[in-house]
Protein backbone atom coordinates (compact mmCIF):
# COMPACT_ATOMS: atom_id res chain seq x y z
CA UNK A 1 0.00 0.00 0.00
CA UNK A 2 3.01 2.38 1.29
CA UNK A 3 4.76 1.76 -2.22
CA UNK A 4 1.31 2.57 -4.05
CA UNK A 5 0.98 5.95 -2.30
CA UNK A 6 4.54 7.20 -2.79
CA UNK A 7 4.36 6.26 -6.68
CA UNK A 8 1.33 8.41 -6.56
CA UNK A 9 2.64 11.35 -4.97
CA UNK A 10 5.92 11.45 -7.29
CA UNK A 11 3.85 11.47 -10.12
CA UNK A 12 1.41 14.40 -8.80
CA UNK A 13 5.00 16.36 -7.86
CA UNK A 14 5.77 15.61 -11.99
CA UNK A 15 2.56 17.13 -12.89
CA UNK A 16 2.68 19.98 -10.62
CA UNK A 17 -0.08 20.97 -9.10
CA UNK A 18 -2.14 19.98 -12.51
CA UNK A 19 -5.81 18.83 -11.81
CA UNK A 20 -4.76 15.55 -13.48
CA UNK A 21 -2.57 12.51 -13.31
CA UNK A 22 -1.76 9.59 -15.34
CA UNK A 23 -0.56 6.39 -13.33
CA UNK A 24 0.08 2.83 -14.96
CA UNK A 25 -2.13 0.18 -14.16
CA UNK A 26 0.24 -2.47 -13.44
CA UNK A 27 4.14 -2.04 -12.08
CA UNK A 28 6.63 -2.28 -15.13
CA UNK A 29 7.08 -5.90 -15.88
CA UNK A 30 3.90 -7.30 -14.27
CA UNK A 31 1.28 -6.68 -16.46
CA UNK A 32 -1.22 -9.95 -16.28
CA UNK A 33 -1.90 -12.31 -19.95
CA UNK A 34 0.49 -9.40 -21.40
CA UNK A 35 3.10 -10.95 -24.00
CA UNK A 36 6.81 -9.55 -25.41
CA UNK A 37 5.12 -8.45 -29.73
CA UNK A 38 6.53 -5.45 -31.76
CA UNK A 39 2.80 -4.52 -31.55
CA UNK A 40 2.62 -0.35 -30.91
CA UNK A 41 0.11 1.03 -29.59
CA UNK A 42 -1.61 3.64 -32.11
CA UNK A 43 -3.11 7.39 -31.27
CA UNK A 44 -5.07 8.80 -34.39
CA UNK A 45 -7.30 12.11 -34.28
CA UNK A 46 -10.01 11.58 -37.17
CA UNK A 47 -12.30 14.64 -34.79
CA UNK A 48 -11.99 12.15 -32.05
CA UNK A 49 -8.62 10.50 -30.82
CA UNK A 50 -9.04 7.05 -31.34
CA UNK A 51 -6.57 4.97 -29.28
CA UNK A 52 -6.26 1.23 -30.58
CA UNK A 53 -3.77 -1.73 -29.75
CA UNK A 54 -2.97 -0.23 -26.21
CA UNK A 55 0.40 -2.25 -24.60
CA UNK A 56 0.84 -0.06 -21.62
CA UNK A 57 -3.01 0.37 -19.75
CA UNK A 58 -3.44 3.59 -17.24
CA UNK A 59 -5.48 5.74 -15.67
CA UNK A 60 -6.20 9.24 -16.29
CA UNK A 61 -6.78 11.02 -12.95
CA UNK A 62 -9.40 14.19 -13.30
CA UNK A 63 -9.79 16.04 -9.62
CA UNK A 64 -11.96 18.65 -9.07
CA UNK A 65 -11.23 21.77 -6.94
CA UNK A 66 -11.26 20.24 -2.83
CA UNK A 67 -13.69 22.88 -2.20
CA UNK A 68 -15.96 21.80 -5.07
CA UNK A 69 -15.89 18.17 -4.21
CA UNK A 70 -18.82 15.66 -3.10
CA UNK A 71 -16.07 12.89 -2.18
CA UNK A 72 -17.84 10.88 -5.11
CA UNK A 73 -15.33 9.14 -8.22
CA UNK A 74 -16.54 7.64 -11.42
CA UNK A 75 -14.12 5.66 -13.45
CA UNK A 76 -14.74 6.23 -16.92
CA UNK A 77 -14.56 3.36 -19.65
CA UNK A 78 -14.76 4.69 -23.13
CA UNK A 79 -16.46 2.31 -25.86
CA UNK A 80 -15.36 1.59 -29.60
CA UNK A 81 -16.77 -2.16 -30.17
CA UNK A 82 -13.17 -3.28 -28.61
CA UNK A 83 -11.49 -2.47 -31.25
CA UNK A 84 -10.10 1.26 -30.38
CA UNK A 85 -10.93 3.51 -27.43
CA UNK A 86 -12.86 6.87 -28.03
CA UNK A 87 -11.01 8.16 -25.55
CA UNK A 88 -11.63 11.94 -25.82
CA UNK A 89 -15.25 11.26 -26.83
CA UNK A 90 -16.46 8.90 -24.15
CA UNK A 91 -13.56 9.28 -21.71
CA UNK A 92 -11.67 13.05 -20.52
CA UNK A 93 -14.60 14.80 -22.01
CA UNK A 94 -16.84 12.61 -19.72
CA UNK A 95 -14.24 13.14 -16.88
CA UNK A 96 -14.00 17.39 -17.22
CA UNK A 97 -17.75 17.35 -17.09
CA UNK A 98 -17.93 15.18 -13.90
CA UNK A 99 -15.58 17.55 -12.58
CA UNK A 100 -18.26 20.31 -12.81
CA UNK A 101 -20.39 18.68 -10.94
CA UNK A 102 -17.74 17.98 -7.84
CA UNK A 103 -17.26 14.44 -9.19
CA UNK A 104 -13.63 12.96 -9.43
CA UNK A 105 -13.43 11.30 -12.87
CA UNK A 106 -11.00 9.05 -13.75
CA UNK A 107 -10.53 7.41 -17.65
CA UNK A 108 -9.49 3.97 -17.86
CA UNK A 109 -7.14 3.25 -20.78
CA UNK A 110 -7.64 -0.10 -20.53
CA UNK A 111 -6.58 -3.25 -22.92
CA UNK A 112 -8.06 -4.49 -25.89
CA UNK A 113 -8.59 -7.73 -27.00
CA UNK A 114 -5.59 -8.88 -29.02
CA UNK A 115 -4.70 -12.32 -30.65
CA UNK A 116 -1.23 -11.00 -30.97
CA UNK A 117 -0.19 -9.22 -27.43
CA UNK A 118 -2.51 -11.30 -25.15
CA UNK A 119 -3.43 -14.52 -23.65
CA UNK A 120 -6.93 -15.49 -22.85
CA UNK A 121 -7.64 -12.24 -24.58
CA UNK A 122 -11.67 -12.08 -23.63
CA UNK A 123 -10.43 -11.56 -19.66
CA UNK A 124 -7.70 -9.08 -20.36
CA UNK A 125 -10.33 -5.98 -20.11
CA UNK A 126 -11.84 -7.20 -16.86
CA UNK A 127 -8.11 -7.65 -15.74
CA UNK A 128 -7.82 -3.89 -16.16
CA UNK A 129 -10.99 -2.66 -15.27
CA UNK A 130 -10.60 -4.65 -11.17
CA UNK A 131 -7.14 -3.47 -11.24
CA UNK A 132 -8.04 0.07 -11.91
CA UNK A 133 -10.68 0.21 -9.45
CA UNK A 134 -8.97 -1.05 -6.62
CA UNK A 135 -6.35 1.28 -7.55
CA UNK A 136 -8.74 4.60 -6.74
CA UNK A 137 -9.42 3.03 -3.69
CA UNK A 138 -5.82 2.37 -2.25
CA UNK A 139 -5.70 6.08 -3.22
CA UNK A 140 -8.97 7.74 -2.17
CA UNK A 141 -7.54 9.62 0.51
CA UNK A 142 -5.08 11.35 -1.44
CA UNK A 143 -7.37 12.28 -3.87
CA UNK A 144 -9.95 13.43 -1.53
CA UNK A 145 -12.35 10.68 -2.28
CA UNK A 146 -14.52 8.55 -0.34
CA UNK A 147 -13.77 5.07 -0.82
CA UNK A 148 -17.16 4.08 -0.39
CA UNK A 149 -18.25 6.28 -3.12
CA UNK A 150 -16.60 5.02 -5.83
CA UNK A 151 -18.61 4.13 -9.25
CA UNK A 152 -18.36 3.25 -12.92
CA UNK A 153 -20.02 4.71 -15.96
CA UNK A 154 -19.04 3.11 -19.65
CA UNK A 155 -20.24 3.58 -23.02
CA UNK A 156 -21.24 1.26 -25.72
CA UNK A 157 -18.15 -1.61 -25.47
CA UNK A 158 -16.88 0.24 -23.02
CA UNK A 159 -20.45 -0.60 -21.34
CA UNK A 160 -20.35 -4.23 -21.88
CA UNK A 161 -17.00 -4.02 -19.91
CA UNK A 162 -18.39 -1.74 -17.48
CA UNK A 163 -21.61 -3.87 -16.91
CA UNK A 164 -18.87 -6.91 -16.81
CA UNK A 165 -17.16 -5.61 -13.92
CA UNK A 166 -20.39 -5.06 -12.15
CA UNK A 167 -21.17 -8.44 -12.42
CA UNK A 168 -18.12 -10.02 -12.12
CA UNK A 169 -16.01 -8.09 -9.58
CA UNK A 170 -15.35 -10.74 -7.40
CA UNK A 171 -14.21 -13.30 -10.18
CA UNK A 172 -10.62 -14.01 -10.21
CA UNK A 173 -8.70 -13.32 -13.30
CA UNK A 174 -5.15 -12.16 -12.16
CA UNK A 175 -2.92 -12.90 -9.62
CA UNK A 176 -2.15 -10.34 -7.31
CA UNK A 177 0.67 -8.11 -8.10
CA UNK A 178 0.80 -5.90 -4.57
CA UNK A 179 -1.40 -4.64 -1.79
CA UNK A 180 -3.58 -2.61 -3.64
CA UNK A 181 -5.10 -5.54 -4.84
CA UNK A 182 -5.90 -6.47 -1.26
CA UNK A 183 -8.80 -3.53 -2.14
CA UNK A 184 -12.82 -4.49 -2.94
CA UNK A 185 -13.24 -4.53 -7.08
CA UNK A 186 -16.94 -3.95 -6.61
CA UNK A 187 -18.15 -0.78 -8.23
CA UNK A 188 -20.77 1.31 -5.50
CA UNK A 189 -22.66 2.24 -8.45
CA UNK A 190 -23.10 2.19 -12.06
CA UNK A 191 -24.24 4.58 -15.27
CA UNK A 192 -23.94 2.31 -18.50
CA UNK A 193 -24.58 4.24 -22.35
CA UNK A 194 -25.96 2.76 -25.10
CA UNK A 195 -24.05 -0.16 -23.65
CA UNK A 196 -23.66 -3.66 -25.17
CA UNK A 197 -25.06 -6.40 -22.23
CA UNK A 198 -26.01 -9.26 -24.24
CA UNK A 199 -23.79 -11.68 -26.79
CA UNK A 200 -27.31 -13.06 -27.64
CA UNK A 201 -29.51 -12.36 -30.21
CA UNK A 202 -29.44 -8.53 -29.98
CA UNK A 203 -25.53 -8.34 -29.52
CA UNK A 204 -23.41 -5.92 -31.32
CA UNK A 205 -21.57 -7.96 -33.47
CA UNK A 206 -18.25 -6.56 -33.71
CA UNK A 207 -17.86 -6.28 -29.70
CA UNK A 208 -18.95 -9.92 -29.30
CA UNK A 209 -16.16 -11.05 -32.09
CA UNK A 210 -13.37 -8.95 -30.58
CA UNK A 211 -13.83 -9.72 -27.61
CA UNK A 212 -14.68 -13.56 -27.32
CA UNK A 213 -14.18 -14.61 -31.01
CA UNK A 214 -15.84 -15.86 -34.38
CA UNK A 215 -17.12 -19.30 -32.97
CA UNK A 216 -17.23 -18.74 -28.67
CA UNK A 217 -18.58 -21.86 -27.29
CA UNK A 218 -21.88 -21.79 -25.34
CA UNK A 219 -20.58 -21.18 -22.23
CA UNK A 220 -18.30 -17.90 -23.13
CA UNK A 221 -21.55 -16.54 -24.65
CA UNK A 222 -23.59 -16.94 -21.01
CA UNK A 223 -20.66 -15.77 -19.36
CA UNK A 224 -20.03 -12.68 -20.89
CA UNK A 225 -24.35 -11.75 -21.74
CA UNK A 226 -24.37 -9.83 -18.55
CA UNK A 227 -28.04 -9.69 -18.18
CA UNK A 228 -27.53 -13.44 -17.11
CA UNK A 229 -24.72 -12.82 -14.62
CA UNK A 230 -26.92 -10.05 -12.12
CA UNK A 231 -27.27 -11.15 -8.79
CA UNK A 232 -28.77 -9.35 -5.77
CA UNK A 233 -24.92 -7.69 -4.97
CA UNK A 234 -24.67 -5.92 -8.28
CA UNK A 235 -24.48 -2.13 -7.93
CA UNK A 236 -27.58 0.28 -8.32
CA UNK A 237 -27.50 1.22 -11.91
CA UNK A 238 -28.59 4.12 -14.35
CA UNK A 239 -28.85 3.00 -18.52
CA UNK A 240 -29.28 5.30 -20.69
CA UNK A 241 -30.35 4.51 -24.44
CA UNK A 242 -31.71 5.79 -27.70
CA UNK A 243 -34.64 4.06 -29.24
CA UNK A 244 -32.88 4.35 -32.92
CA UNK A 245 -29.70 2.90 -31.75
CA UNK A 246 -28.92 0.97 -34.73
CA UNK A 247 -25.52 -0.32 -33.38
CA UNK A 248 -26.66 -1.40 -30.04
CA UNK A 249 -30.39 -2.44 -30.12
CA UNK A 250 -32.36 -1.11 -27.27
CA UNK A 251 -32.99 -4.43 -26.03
CA UNK A 252 -29.79 -4.33 -24.26
CA UNK A 253 -30.50 -1.84 -21.94
CA UNK A 254 -34.12 -3.16 -21.31
CA UNK A 255 -32.45 -6.85 -20.67
CA UNK A 256 -30.47 -5.62 -17.92
CA UNK A 257 -32.86 -3.47 -16.45
CA UNK A 258 -35.54 -6.31 -15.99
CA UNK A 259 -32.57 -8.54 -14.83
CA UNK A 260 -31.47 -5.73 -12.23
CA UNK A 261 -35.84 -5.91 -11.46
CA UNK A 262 -35.51 -9.34 -11.32
CA UNK A 263 -32.63 -9.08 -8.59
CA UNK A 264 -34.16 -6.42 -6.06
CA UNK A 265 -31.50 -4.19 -7.62
CA UNK A 266 -31.81 -0.30 -7.58
CA UNK A 267 -32.19 1.06 -11.26
CA UNK A 268 -33.09 3.92 -13.04
CA UNK A 269 -33.60 3.64 -16.67
CA UNK A 270 -33.68 6.77 -19.34
CA UNK A 271 -35.18 5.73 -23.45
CA UNK A 272 -34.80 8.50 -25.64
CA UNK A 273 -36.93 8.40 -29.16
CA UNK A 274 -34.14 9.94 -31.24
CA UNK A 275 -30.50 9.89 -30.98
CA UNK A 276 -28.44 6.83 -32.68
CA UNK A 277 -25.45 5.31 -31.30
CA UNK A 278 -22.04 7.37 -29.52
CA UNK A 279 -23.85 10.46 -28.86
CA UNK A 280 -21.62 11.21 -25.76
CA UNK A 281 -22.43 14.47 -23.73
CA UNK A 282 -24.72 14.88 -26.96
CA UNK A 283 -24.51 18.65 -26.24
CA UNK A 284 -25.83 19.80 -29.68
CA UNK A 285 -29.49 18.07 -28.67
CA UNK A 286 -31.65 20.11 -26.72
CA UNK A 287 -33.78 17.09 -25.01
CA UNK A 288 -30.97 14.40 -25.78
CA UNK A 289 -28.11 16.24 -23.33
CA UNK A 290 -30.34 16.05 -20.55
CA UNK A 291 -29.55 12.49 -19.69
CA UNK A 292 -26.30 14.07 -17.56
CA UNK A 293 -28.63 16.04 -15.22
CA UNK A 294 -30.66 12.78 -15.00
CA UNK A 295 -27.37 10.96 -14.01
CA UNK A 296 -26.18 13.39 -11.76
CA UNK A 297 -29.74 13.68 -10.05
CA UNK A 298 -30.28 9.68 -9.85
CA UNK A 299 -26.45 10.12 -8.17
CA UNK A 300 -27.44 12.62 -5.44
CA UNK A 301 -31.06 10.09 -4.74
CA UNK A 302 -28.47 7.54 -3.57
CA UNK A 303 -26.44 9.93 -0.77
CA UNK A 304 -30.01 10.06 0.69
Amino acid sequence: MKSILIGTLLLMTITVQSQDTIMPLWPDGKIPNQLKTDEKEIHEIEGILRISKVQKPTIEVYLPAQRNATGEAMLIFPGGGYGILAYDWEGTDIAKFLNSKGIAGIVVKYRLPSDVSQTDKQNVPLIDAQRAIRLVRANAEGWNIKPDKIGIIGFSAGGHLASTLGTHFDERVYAEVDDGDNESARPDFMALGYPVITFGINTHGGSRKNLIGESPSEAMLEHFSNEKQVTANTPPTFLMHATDDGAVPVENSLLFFQALMDNGVSATMHIYPKGGHGFSLARNDEHLRGWTERMFEWIESLRK
